[in-house]
């Protein structure tokens, strides 16, 4: 099978020795939504400029559509790519910015100023063809910036934290769009972020990195609720993590013994037994009894003795959604939320004993190191 990108164990040492990114595999068909995510120097852009041509590759193969790009110059390639400044040209019109990269390529006047029109109209552009892009507002320079890397038709959209300078509201419409826009065209697009909520709305898989190694490539749902190692755990949405060691497994059930007692989560990869685990659970998936008058037995056996007793020390309500925080016997503190009108305020007041249970599986169970 021919990938629209492919990534063979590439990897990017600088000058300084030092090691950017290690043995990189990924494989992209046609028309996907990558997301490159991980925390600063990871080596998510690294990657993407390797892809663009912009950084050259110290080992492994880089492929498009099949062919070598190892030693193949920008633009040469077929892609294009959008920076986080947008990069437009504050002297030109938004025309002449969407069309520079076709100028640069020699397109006839008449053939260019078509496909011009068609991505302007495409984005809704139209109406200010003519006006300076300094005179913009946010939304419509990354609009800008979109068409003038869509109009040349590339193979591969590669997207470089191109919401970072957006506010909070403005981000989330122009998400949306983004997400049409890329379905609609078909193009493949690879986006690189730091922010999980735009990972996990926006694209068909996502690339975990950290310290220039790939953690976990997995479609976003999967990633949210199956995570593969502990700092994919840490770092994916709000997780409780508990720590032990395997006693037993029954099928695709792990029992698990913890400081905090013994407890069943799911196997998501393989594992033997005695061995060092994480038991991991998001907090979308604990439930909150009030201790006072909670039939114990019930609860340990309607989630499989996932039981354990801590103490409400914050209850926030933030429009129609209740915030909890609860101590643990270790002395951690546990983020819940849900719905006002499954914990309100009045049946859990701050200061009084609950008990956390979950269902087995909804808990994720993976080696600790």
């Amino acid at each position: 099978m021919i990938f629209d990108l492919e990534l063979i164990n590439v990897g990017k040492v600088f000058d300084n020795g030092t090691m950017a990114v290690d043995e990189f595999n990924l494989s992209v068909t046609k028309g996907e939504f990558i997301a490159f995510l991980g925390p600063s120097g990871c080596g998510k852009t690294t990657t993407l400029r390797m892809i663009a041509g912009f950084e050259g590759i110290s080992s492994g193969d880089m492929m498009i559509k099949g062919a070598r790009m190892n030693d193949v110059p920008p633009q040469d390639r077929p892609t294009s790519m959008i920076f986080q400044n947008y990069a437009l040209f504050p002297h030109m019109t938004v025309r002449r910015n969407v069309g520079y990269g076709l100028e640069v390529k020699g397109m006839p006047k008449t053939e260019r100023d078509a496909k011009v029109d068609r991505i302007l109209a495409t984005l809704g552009l139209e109406d200010i063809a003519e006006r300076k892009t300094d005179k913009l507002s946010g939304g419509q320079r990354q609009r800008i910036a979109l068409a003038r890397g869509l109009v040349v038709e590339p193979d591969i959209l590669l997207l470089d934290e191109p919401l970072g300078a957006l506010d909070a509201n403005l981000r989330k419409a122009i998400q949306n769009e983004l997400k049409l826009l890329q379905k609609t065209l078909g193009v493949t697009f690879v986006f690189v972020t730091h922010a999980q909520s735009e990972a996990l709305a926006l694209s068909d898989r996502i690339v975990v990195m950290n310290q220039g190694r790939v953690e976990q490539i997995s479609p976003p749902h999967q990633l949210y609720t199956r995570p593969n190692t502990p700092f994919v755990a840490q770092f994916i949405g709000r997780n409780t993590i508990f720590t032990g060691e395997i006693r037993s497994t029954n099928g695709d059930t792990a029992t698990v013994d913890t400081p905090a007692g013994t407890l069943t989560g799911q196997v998501s990869v393989p594992i033997s037994d005695k061995t060092k685990v994480s038991l991991v659970i998001p907090a979308e998936s604990i439930e909150v009894h009030p201790a006072q008058g909670a039939q114990r037995d019930r609860i340990a056996s309607d989630y499989s003795g996932n039981l354990i007793d801590a103490k409400i020390t914050r209850f926030d309500v933030v429009g129609h959604v209740s915030q909890l925080a609860a101590a643990l016997p270790d002395g951690r503190t546990v983020a819940l939320e849900a719905h006002i009108d499954k914990y309100r305020p009045e049946s859990f007041p701050v200061g009084s004993s609950i008990i956390l249970s979950w269902n087995p599986a909804q808990a994720t169970v993976i080696p600790a190191h």
